[in-house]
């Protein structure tokens, strides 16, 4: 592929601003933040053999797929492997088995140059060009917002990078639960693994890393709607794109990627900008300004109803807020699956209909062998680890687009479409199931099964949050079906799926299960610990998270498609208003941005990428004592801290050095392992320890828990107070690191 300089010029001026520009706003964090760009460039330009067969039908052969490829193929074999028990969990086993799984895609290359088959994007340099740079300005947009506030301190941020932490020290997996001692980690661990692999891989510090991966889930987030859908509007308005019309792919993507991974939702407009208005034209007096989270706290919240609260968060929340929770790390590979369900969708569609005869036996195996198929199983499989919750819903969507194809494929014929589709369904749980057992065996279900809701949203509620993308998703399935039934002779639902084109029905399939999954937590819910005033909380949370970002893509899709294709001025007027409503709710980014990062147009507030720098500002008495723990124990001994209540700062010790204690944040080991007298024996348990006066009973209770060291700090000293034995403790063994200024202390102990 002969590309002359000049020809690139305009993106290699752009390559070297944004490189430079990255250096000035990162600082020293700049060469951890090239590394993991680098990688993910080298991984998928390695997986390109790979990627450009299942992408094939992308016109730039799936370049920005193949990243997100390479690691979750390179990561989840490395897991399997060190859950198996057959490697440690080392950088030379995530090296390793990269390096294999990287030679397995050079001989794969050098097969296809043998028999002409093309899986480089030949001739698109541009493109190609284009897209690293949108992905590299994406990812130091958000990696210089996060130095602005990079403290993992405050939410689930504790036992996000404690998890990683505790990975990092861990050779097997699951690792120790550092809220648990006794037991490993019972949670959907997958995303925080998939950060430490990368973190390995780089020989990075989780400290930076933390922040990394979430800002490299963000870049995700918006690239792969980008590319889905621009490559969508190119296949719908082929033959339509003379002129200025050419760009309007690349603006389809860059507005899916917006109201994917940036945008907010109608309640921002309302609340933060129809009302404060309308209430300063009347005279009205503002009691607060606008807070971002209330957007994903309405429902039950304004008006207040303490038997119904609920959350309704959405990728951009997310990503402001810091969190590196399952639901987040996975936005990366669900909007993989998608694409990769297109990129099968328009393959087995221009294949045209399946012959009538034909083998059995070949005809049987070419449907349960088919590429997509098989490798969307592995994923579906690999998210009941990553987040359970994207299994079952993706599923769905799998099955539905598998559906639709089946119905096309075989022309309307119930029996062979119900066999067929019947099998690749039960082909994709059999795989799914097996691929995860390492985990699902170890792992104890934290659900309590399914109920009748019993508590409805407001209409206008509903509306104000999802009306936007539910009006523009309707208003695209009227006008297609519109556009087919005109004129149509012989009506039945394969002669109109089969006039609709690819991306107009997987555009229609993605957006109604978006508007499925904003349905089913009014109908029912998944029972859990929080069924006492939160019941749909969690069940809300997770379905309409996915709803929001299928909604993202269908919207970035459809407003172009309509403004373009449809004849009919009122859909041409309504699209055009989505646009305007659905860019306003933009100025939500700029409003969280604001309010959680600060001034970040000044650069000299930029504070770094360093998690924990929250121990020397929240637990100066303590942050030197535990940074001592974090460079000086290997392996994982137990050292016990003060527990206490979740969302706290308690459990900053173990949280700061994946160090486990015998207890940590109350409500979540509730949640994780639902047997409430054993937390509160060792609640119990703990409290003797730090305040008996009983130098058997206390003994005994450090053998039981096998505790190595006792911490002892500002916490502990809040908690227990007067009733603090220090001489007792002091006396299970000797002093390993003393704080002559703060008090602060760690006994290393040698019981017999």
């Amino acid at each position: 592929m002969k590309v002359k300089i000049r020809e690139i010029l305009p993106e290699s001026v752009a390559a070297v601003v944004l490189i430079a520009l990255s250096a000035w706003l990162l600082g020293g964090d700049v060469w951890t933040f090239w590394t993991w760009w680098l990688l993910a460039l080298f991984m998928g330009m390695i997986a390109m053999p790979l990627t450009g067969r299942l992408f094939d039908g992308f016109e730039d052969k799936g370049w920005l797929f193949s990243k997100v490829l390479a690691i979750a193929i390179t990561g989840f074999l490395t897991w399997f492997l060190v859950a198996v028990e057959i490697l440690p969990f080392t950088f030379a086993s995530c090296a390793g088995v990269s390096v294999f799984c990287g030679v397995i895609c050079v001989i794969l290359f050098h097969v296809q140059q043998k028999h002409g088959i093309e899986c480089i994007p030949t001739g698109k340099m541009h493109l190609i060009f284009r897209e690293e740079l949108l992905f590299f300005g994406i990812f130091l947009l958000w990696t210089y917002l996060a130095g602005f506030r990079p403290q993992a301190y405050g939410t689930e941020k504790f036992m996000d990078y404690g998890f990683m932490e505790a990975m990092m020290r861990s050779k097997t997996l699951p690792a120790r639960d550092l809220w648990y001692s006794q037991g490993t980690i019972n949670y959907y661990y997958g995303g925080q693994y998939f950060a430490v692999f990368l973190t390995k891989l780089t020989g990075s510090r989780v400290e930076v890393t933390y922040n990394l991966m979430r800002t490299f889930v963000a870049a995700f987030a918006f690239v792969y709607p980008f590319s889905l859908v621009r490559q969508m509007t190119k296949d719908r308005l082929y033959g339509r794109m003379s002129g200025k019309k050419k760009y309007l792919p690349s603006l389809a993507g860059v507005t899916a990627g917006i109201s994917v991974s940036i945008a907010g939702n109608v309640h921002y407009i309302v609340y933060r900008c129809v009302l404060p208005l309308i209430h300063k034209i009347q005279g009205v007096e503002e009691s607060a300004s606008y807070w971002f989270p209330d957007a994903t706290r309405y429902i039950g919240y304004n008006p207040l109803n303490e038997s119904d609260k609920t959350i309704h968060e959405f990728p951009s929340y997310s990503f402001v807020l810091g969190d590196l929770h399952a639901h987040v790390v996975n936005v990366m590979f669900v909007t993989f699956l998608v694409g990769l369900l297109y990129a099968w969708f328009k393959k087995v569609r221009n294949r045209g209909p399946e012959p009538e005869k034909q083998d059995l036996r070949d005809f049987w195996l070419r449907q349960l062998l088919m590429p997509h198929i098989l490798l969307a199983a592995v994923l579906l499989g690999m998210f009941q680890w990553t987040n359970y919750w994207d299994f079952v819903i993706y599923f769905v969507v799998t099955g539905g687009v598998v559906l639709i194809a089946n119905i096309i494929r075989f022309g309307g014929k119930i029996t062979r479409i119900l066999s067929v589709t019947v099998l690749q369904a039960a082909e994709i749980i059999v795989i799914s199931y097996l691929v995860i057992l390492p985990f699902t065996l170890k792992f104890e279900t934290m659900v309590q099964g399914v109920a009748l809701a019993q508590h409805h949203s407001l209409w206008y509620q509903l509306l104000i949050l999802w009306g936007l993308p539910v009006v523009l998703t309707v208003l695209l399935i009227v006008s297609i079906l519109v556009e087919k039934l005109r004129g149509m002779k012989h009506k039945s639902l394969y002669r109109l799926l089969e006039a609709v084109t690819v991306p107009d029905l997987f555009a229609v399939i993605m957006g109604l299960c978006a508007i499925g999954l904003i349905i089913i937590p009014e109908l029912v819910y998944v029972r859990d610990i929080y069924e006492n005033g939160n019941a749909r909380a969690n069940t809300m949370f997770k379905l309409t998270y996915q709803a929001y970002i299928l909604f993202g893509m269908t919207m970035g899709y459809g407003i172009y498609r309509m403004l373009v294709v449809s004849r009919q001025k009122i859909v041409k007027v309504l699209s055009g208003i989505g646009l305007f409503v659905l860019i306003w709710t933009v100025g939500y980014f700029g409003n969280a941005v604001h309010s959680w990062f600060g001034e970040v147009w000044n650069p000299s507030k930029y504070q770094g990428l360093n998690a924990t720098t929250f121990l020397e500002t929240d637990f100066p008495q303590d942050a030197a004592a535990i940074r001592w723990l974090k460079q000086n124990i290997e392996g994982s001994p137990v050292v016990l801290e003060a527990n206490g209540d979740s969302y706290s700062g308690y459990e900053r010790v173990s949280a700061s050095t994946g160090l486990p204690t015998v207890l940590g944040w109350y409500v979540h080991e509730w949640l994780w392992r639902n047997d409430v007298p054993d937390l509160n024996q060792k609640s119990a348990d703990i409290q003797t320890i730090y305040t008996s006066g009983d130098v058997e009973t206390v003994k005994s209770l450090v053998k039981k828990y096998d505790i190595s060291y006792i911490f002892v700090g500002g916490q502990e000293k809040e908690k227990y107070g007067t009733d603090l034995n220090d001489s007792l403790l002091q006396s299970l063994g000797s002093i390993a690191y003393v704080d002559v200024t703060s008090g602060t202390y760690i006994v290393k102990v040698s019981v017999q």
